[in-house]
């Protein structure tokens, strides 16, 4: 898939009752998982055993999961369950009717390495498979990884020479808590009556925006 290499190509179907069975989940999770998911199967397996590719520092294998689903809509704690029994990076493919989306994790390494966390997850509109912005770009498993997490972001990420991917992930959540605290004065403004409290909450609200402008 994607028009990825060859010796890539795992091509294996996995139950999706493994990903539940043998842990404990709520009924609420374990009816997600049979009511929204048709089949999952195992595509691709990116690893320098796979790939003329270098280690990397973060990132040592990543592996692409096709899930076909049963409605266009599938619960995230869905993906974070599956992501939970992945120890590696995943790039999830969920198709509908012969439409794909492309979804990611920002996965990082939790505290001692033993596990993955993933912060937030990233994903593109509903394509044809050959027009999904996804391509293998980079020397290394972390840049690989890194360019399919921005791929799929698009311009939700700001791309700056020398800024990490951490680095643009945490610029981003600092935009969105902005542009919350936007909002609210916004709402606040449009209901004050006094013109020195409105004065005083449209300064406010235009520091705000420039402290946004440098993000």
């Amino acid at each position: 898939m994607l028009g990825l290499p060859v010796s890539t190509e795992f091509n294996k179907r996995i139950p999706k009752q493994k990903f539940y069975e043998n842990i404990a989940v709520t009924p609420a999770m374990k009816k997600a998982f049979v009511e929204q998911i048709r089949i999952i199967y195992w595509r691709n397996k990116i690893a320098t055993t796979t790939l003329n590719l270098a280690a990397g520092g973060q990132v040592t294998e990543i592996e692409v999961f096709e899930v076909r689903l049963s409605a266009p809509d599938l619960d995230e704690s869905v993906l974070r369950q599956i992501d939970r029994e992945i120890p590696y990076h995943t790039l999830f493919l969920l198709e509908y009717e012969g439409r794909y989306q492309a979804v990611i994790g920002y996965k990082e390494a939790a505290v001692g390495k033993t596990a993955f966390k993933v912060d937030r997850y990233y994903s593109t509109d509903w394509l044809d498979e050959d027009d999904l912005p996804v391509h293998l770009d980079g020397l290394t498993l972390d840049a690989v990884y890194g360019n399919f997490v921005r791929q799929i972001a698009g311009d939700v990420l700001v791309e700056e020479n020398g800024t990490t991917l951490k680095e643009s992930i945490e610029q981003q959540k600092q935009r969105e808590q902005l542009e919350k605290q936007i909002a609210a004065l916004e709402a606040k403004i449009r209901k004050e009556k006094q013109p020195k409290k409105k004065f005083e909450l449209v300064q406010q609200m235009k520091s705000l925006q420039k402290k946004t402008e440098t993000l």
